[in-house]
């Protein structure tokens, strides 16, 4: 009985060839129409950088 087997890193044409197809296709199936938000954004600043630098050294030394 013989067992032919190929190793991890072995080298392998038909499967080099397939990804190279995969690779090389341009998937156009996508919507190509920009969508428009409408609506507003509200941020809070916060504090100021000093206030948030004195805050984070008080949890560095807790």
């Amino acid at each position: 009985m013989f067992t032919l087997t190929m190793s991890m890193g072995a080298y392998d044409e038909d499967e080099h060839e397939r990804r190279e197809k995969q690779a090389s296709k341009v998937d156009t199936d996508f919507d190509d129409e920009r969508t428009i938000y409408h609506g507003k954004v509200e941020y809070d600043s916060g504090d100021s950088a000093e206030e948030l630098l004195d805050t984070f050294e008080q949890i560095k030394s807790d």
